[in-house]
């Protein structure tokens, strides 16, 4: 019988919901790579930290090449990597939209595609896509990263039909807001229209106040570690309360009433 540990790759597991899934699945009994675009990574406790741009091929490449390398096989990937942006959606640029795919999507298809070869030699596998309650309900002044999430959605539930015959099972995490350092990360719109001043500002201020009540990554960790336990998974998970709140919300409450709810909750 193989005791050994399964392995594990956690993207964007320098800080926040990676840094804490990762530490989790380690304690757990995985034995665990994170990444980070850090060149020098120091590895966090148990967690063995490898450099990896999740927007350039060749890092990706290298990265998973060093895992199979060390462990000979990648039973778990967390795509958790990612950045945000804020403003309305005519403010960003075009360079700063395609920026933001090239981290939150096409980076998650990169790794995706580099362990999916692995995956399929083993017959087995579980990824596991950080996606975020934004990809279930409109943003205002968050309209560009709401669209990467959407994106993120409608992938892995395709690739989940894609890959279930061959023993890979893809499962989407939705948090809510989290008190993590994903704020550093958020960078904010190129352009600023004074139409938008006054709600931008109220906008702004009510994100500031729910992140300040948010959940902590750790809630988001845990929920990872219970559904990669899950033999026969749903596709999609909330992670905290008020995800399940929202979830709850929209899909059983009228459209306009849904519709009038989020304009209120953002100020608008």
């Amino acid at each position: 019988m193989n005791n050994a540990p399964k392995i594990a790759l956690v993207t964007g597991a320098s800080s926040g919901i990676g840094r804490a899934a990762a530490e989790a699945l380690s304690r757990a009994g995985y034995r665990v790579y994170g990444t980070t675009r850090n060149a020098a990574p120091v590895d966090a406790g148990a967690v063995r930290m490898l450099t990896c741009d999740v927007t350039d091929q060749v890092s990706v490449e290298a990265c998973v090449a060093q895992v199979l390398k060390d462990a000979g096989r990648i039973d778990l990937l967390v795509n958790n990597a990612g950045v945000g942006l804020f403003g309305a959606a005519e403010e960003a640029s075009m360079a700063q939209a395609q920026q933001l795919f090239e981290a939150n999507f096409f980076g998650l298809l990169r790794v995706t595609n580099a362990v999916l070869p692995a995956m399929r030699r083993q017959r087995s596998g579980r990824i596991v896509n950080v996606s975020s309650v934004l990809g279930l309900i409109p943003a205002p002044f968050a309209a560009l990263y709401a669209a990467s999430k959407h994106a993120v959605e409608g992938y892995s539930e395709s690739l989940d039909h894609e890959v279930r015959s061959l023993g890979i099972r893809v499962v989407l995490i939705e948090p809510a807001y989290t008190r993590t350092s994903f704020e550093a990360s958020t960078a904010p719109a190129s352009a600023t229209i004074a139409a938008y001043d006054d709600m931008r500002a109220r906008i702004g201020a009510a994100v500031r106040k729910a992140n300040e009540a948010g959940d902590e990554a750790s809630v988001v960790a845990d929920r990872i570690v219970e559904v990669v336990g899950v033999e026969r998974p749903r596709r999609r998970y909330t992670a905290g309360g008020l995800a399940g709140r929202v979830a709850l919300l929209r899909r059983f409450v009228p459209a306009e009433a849904f519709d009038k709810s989020l304009r209120k909750q953002s100020g608008l």
